[in-house]
Order: C-alpha cells, then structure tokens, then sequence
C-alpha cells in the first residue's frame, strides 16, 4: 500500500479545512446566539420595570394605544409580547397569556435553541475529525513502514505529528465550545425567568385594562 505525496497533501489539509470550517461555523452560531439574547432582554430587571410601570400607568386608563405604539419598534422581547397583548385585548387574559407563551417559545426560544444545538453538532463533530485526522496520520506511517524496508524516523515524522496536531486541534475546538454552551444556557435561562416575571405584570395590567372595553354584545 503507498499513498502518494499528492494524495495525502490533500487528505491533510482536507482535514485542516474541516476543522476551520467546523470551528467558524460554532463560533458563528455563538455570536447569534449572544447577540440575539442581548436584543431580546432588558440589560437589567430595572430597566424592564421601568417599561412595565409606563405600561402600567397606560393600561391602567385603558389606553392600549399608547402601549402598542410604543412597542411597535422595540426589539426587545417583552415589549414585542405587550404590542401582541394589546392587539388581542379582546380575548380572554387566559387566551392572550397562552398565546404570548406560544409566541415566546417559538419566535424567541426555538431559535436561540436552534443555535445552541449547532454548537453542541459542532463540540462533538471537532473531537471526531480530529481522531480521523489521527487515523490517517497512522495510516500513512504505517504505509511508509510497509512499503520500505528501512524508514528513517524523519520520514515518519509528519505524518505522526499530522496525527497528534489533528487530535489537538478537535479538543482546542470542543473544550472552549463547551464552555461557551454553559454560559449561552445561563444566559437563556436568565432571558426566559426575566421575561416569564414580565409577562405576570403584563397580563395583570391588561386585565385592568380590559375593564375600559366595550362589553362584547353592546
């Protein structure tokens, strides 16, 4: 078995090109991830009190209007839920908390977890690339041995160190991205309790709203 010098060239750096692309691909999907979380969540629990008491003070005169306009372009999730709540105000508050639940988990939560999964591909896809690079690091020496009677060690020495970098390389990919899913979750986990508190004020200040519309059947 003889592997020539093009061939393998290409094997080689095949597998470099892969464990690029694997690593910008799950550094990619962090940075979304990070940034659409920092877009949909208040910087702080005072500053979404802050909106949720102008809510308040708007609900509490039955002035959806004003909430809904001021929401319109507010990014932020919590905002986007109120603009929701105000277009369904005639529903029942029970109807309306499922629905901005529903659209919370699916336009917010199911992306973000979309991501996060990409991540998790690419921390465990890393690791395997790099035991393949292994492999065929092995491989080739081997041939070398097979092929020649006497093989000085040099000759063997790119394709061991082929071997070892490859290895190295998958773990330098999968141990940072392990890390980096741990505080992604953290962050989540953080967005989703800060925004559940959100959505109990709300929907109280929409039932206090509610009470200026006109009775269904009048």
């Amino acid at each position: 078995m003889n592997i020539s010098s093009g061939f393998w060239s290409f094997i080689s750096n095949s597998v470099y090109v892969a464990l690029a692309i694997d690593a910008l691909w799950g550094a990619y999907c962090a940075a979304v991830v990070l940034m659409r979380v920092r877009q949909k969540r208040f910087r702080s629990e005072k500053q979404q009190n802050e909106f949720l008491d102008r809510v308040d003070a708007s609900l509490s005169k039955g002035d959806f209007d004003t909430v809904a306009m001021e929401c319109e372009t507010d990014q932020r999730a919590l905002p986007q839920l109120a603009a929701l709540a105000c277009a369904n105000r005639h529903l029942e508050v029970s109807q309306i908390q499922e629905l901005l639940v529903d659209r919370f988990q699916r336009d917010v939560l199911a992306d973000l977890e979309h991501r996060v999964s990409w991540i998790n591909n690419v921390i465990k896809t890393a690791p395997m690339l790099g035991l393949l690079g292994t492999v065929l690091g092995m491989m080739a020496a081997f041939a070398k041995l097979a092929s020649s009677q006497s093989v000085k060690p040099d000759q063997l020495a790119s394709d061991i160190s082929f071997a070892l970098i490859t290895t190295a390389i998958g773990l330098a990919i999968a141990i940072p991205g392990t890390i980096c899913v741990a505080a992604v979750n953290v962050r989540i986990r953080k967005l989703e309790d800060l925004v559940g508190a959100g959505l109990a004020r709300l929907l109280d200040s929409v039932a206090v709203g509610q009470r200026f519309l006109p009775r269904r059947g009048k």
